[in-house]
């Protein structure tokens, strides 16, 4: 029987592409005869078999990433278990890459595309924690402004038309991030025609039973509406790092936002 010389560097290789322990990596070498590509497909396959178990362990933690290019930007979400895997150097460089792949994809929600899982396969190897890609959102045209948080686990994407400065658009992706109550849209527009409907008959109903003449009572409903779309819009909402500036009068003339994407995780 010939002996196969197992050496201590592709024992290392293998440690290191796949994270499991020396003796594991030894024995996997020697089953596939030294062969260091068949020892690395070998394991793959085991492991992904065990993750696939492990699905269900629950994913409490994870961070977000931010990309750009061709014309697009992009946020995604991805989750682990702990919070210790979610801060990893691989981790966050896996969001990142996953990121600059769904780049590719149109405008609206990510698609987990083999490119995107086989990058989670790898990471939830290496961790042999319950990894996933969680969602993804992609904005397309125009220009852009971000805000990423130091902890990676909330984000905002601004996208306008116009000119605007570094300083301003990162001012105002940090307003969406922080301002409560979170913005609903950018402006009256975008807000749900329903929900409209429901807070102007709240608001008439309210300014009737007043016992004001109607022209009066009428006035006090439209100052109503006019106030809950200052509460909720985003151009309508005071600066939160000057609240005696509405957000619309950070904008130079000719510059409109168009919409933009606030991302939390888990949530």
């Amino acid at each position: 029987m010939t002996t196969v010389n197992i050496t201590a560097s592709d024992v290392k290789i293998l440690r290191d592409r796949t994270g499991l322990g020396m003796g594991d990596c030894k024995q996997a070498l020697v089953e596939a005869n030294g062969d260091l590509v068949l020892a690395e497909k070998n394991v793959r396959e085991k492991l992904k078999g065990k993750m696939a178990a492990r699905s269900d362990r629950a994913a409490g933690e994870g961070c977000l990433a931010i990309a750009f290019g061709n014309g697009k930007a992009v946020t995604v979400e991805l989750r682990s278990e702990t919070d210790f895997t979610a801060r990893n150097d691989a981790f966050r460089a896996m969001a990142k890459a996953v990121a600059q792949a769904s780049l590719a994809q149109a405008a609206g929600d990510v698609t987990a595309t083999k490119e995107i899982n086989d990058l989670v396969d790898e990471i939830k190897i290496t961790t042999g924690e319950n990894v996933s890609f969680a969602r993804g959102v992609v904005l397309a045209g125009g220009n852009f402004s971000h805000y990423l948080h130091h902890d990676s686990k909330l984000a905002v994407i601004m996208q306008y038309e116009g000119e605007l400065d570094e300083e301003s658009g990162k001012g105002i992706c940090q307003h969406i991030a922080a301002y409560v109550p979170t913005p609903m849209a950018v402006d009256q527009t975008g807000i749900c025609p329903t929900l409209i409907a429901e807070k102007r008959a709240e608001a008439v109903a309210e300014a009737a039973a007043s016992g004001k003449p109607a022209n009066i009572a009428e006035k006090m409903a439209e100052g109503k509406m006019r106030k809950f779309f200052e509460e909720v819009t985003l151009l309508g909402q005071p600066f939160v790092h000057d609240e005696k500036k509405q957000v619309r009068e950070l904008l130079p003339k000719g510059t409109t936002i168009t919409a933009f994407t606030r991302m939390r995780l888990g949530s």
